[in-house]
């Protein structure tokens, strides 16, 4: 299975992160990016923590596409740009902000993506959410279970599922 993240903690001319998270799974679609399964939106205060961000809204989806992983890395930087981001310094605030974490059990680096995404293991923003619709799901390199991974999280990770569901339940 292919897995992108999603996350936004600005509104977008869409809506606020809920209706903005929900249009891009839409969006995705219409670049053949076809959403099999969809996790709780959850929760999480910007990572590194900066207090004058606001916190983020964050999921995580199984899609099927037909794209080669650099190509749906275009598509997903095309869907992004589509809701106005612009990719400033790191960490910044954003209205919209979608990874590729994994694509099957593919192990690769480009200029334009690297699989599995080099920095998942420490997002619990990323993890907790895989975790609601792939709880077998194993780490390509290490061979770790989520359940481990979520595990060795520092305690400042912190994702909280949220009382509301997408904004099309």
């Amino acid at each position: 299975m292919i897995y992108v993240a999603l996350g936004a903690n600005l509104p977008s001319r869409f809506g606020e992160p809920v209706q903005t998270l929900t249009q891009a799974l839409q969006d995705m679609a219409d670049h053949g990016i076809h959403v099999m399964a969809r996790s709780r939106l959850w929760g999480t205060a910007p990572v590194p923590l900066d207090p004058a961000q606001p916190d983020f809204i964050n999921a995580v989806v199984a899609v099927d596409t037909a794209l080669h992983p650099d190509d749906l890395m275009n598509a997903l930087l095309s869907v992004e740009q589509k809701y106005g981001r612009v990719r400033s310094v790191p960490n910044a605030a954003r209205l919209l902000d979608l990874d590729m974490i994994a694509y099957h059990d593919l192990q690769m680096a480009t200029p334009l993506v690297t699989l599995p995404h080099p920095r998942l293991k420490d997002r619990a923003f990323v993890l907790k959410p895989m975790a609601d619709i792939a709880p077998a799901w194993c780490h390509p390199v290490t061979g770790e279970s989520l359940s481990v991974l979520i595990s060795r999280l520092p305690p400042e990770q912190m994702a909280v599922p949220l009382g509301h569901g997408w904004s099309d339940d």
